[in-house]
């Protein structure tokens, strides 16, 4: 993909470390500003980060076992029980015996959690297309580079969590 004020080069430098920075900046900023706005409609229930990842999951995974939430969502299992317990309140999710192994669980979206998903995608939606002036010149390509970015992030996400977490700032 070619930017015209910025032409392609497969060649790592300066000029490409900074603006790769300044992506990584932009995006946090980004999802800062979409998830301080709140929401318009009053039937949305609030998420918070984690909790938006494992609702994004369960949209994928209708129901999975939170060994797999976990491992998906980069989340510490330790920390995952007290997502899904707070999800569990919200009635946005709910846990079941597993059919094959009556010892463990598996963790599904409920109806209202499957709603309130699609509804404040829809607010996330309206906030990032009004700051951009409706503008889909770019959008198709956005797209590509920031799905490639998180496939790749998630792909190298490192198994141990012995490396503290970086925090936008």
């Amino acid at each position: 993909m070619e930017d015209q004020a910025h032409p392609t080069n497969s060649t790592a430098g300066p000029d490409h470390e900074q603006r790769w920075a300044e992506l990584a900046d932009l995006v946090l900023i980004i999802s800062r500003e979409v998830q301080f706005r709140g929401y318009a409609d009053e039937r949305a229930i609030p998420l918070s980060p984690s909790e938006g990842m494992v609702m994004r999951y369960l949209q994928r995974e209708p129901h999975a076992p939170p060994s797999r939430i976990a491992d998906a969502t980069g989340l510490q299992r330790t920390n995952l029980s007290t997502v899904l317990g707070g999800l569990e309140r919200k009635g946005l999710v709910e846990r079941r015996t597993d059919p094959g192994d009556g010892r463990g669980v598996t963790v599904h979206a409920t109806e209202l959690g499957r709603t309130n998903y699609a509804l404040v995608r829809r607010e996330w939606a309206t906030a990032v297309s009004d700051a951009a002036n409706h503008d889909t010149t770019h959008l198709d390509a956005a797209l590509a580079l920031l799905t490639a970015v998180e496939t790749g992030l998630t792909r190298a996400r490192p198994r141990n969590r012995a490396t503290r977490p970086a925090t936008g700032t």
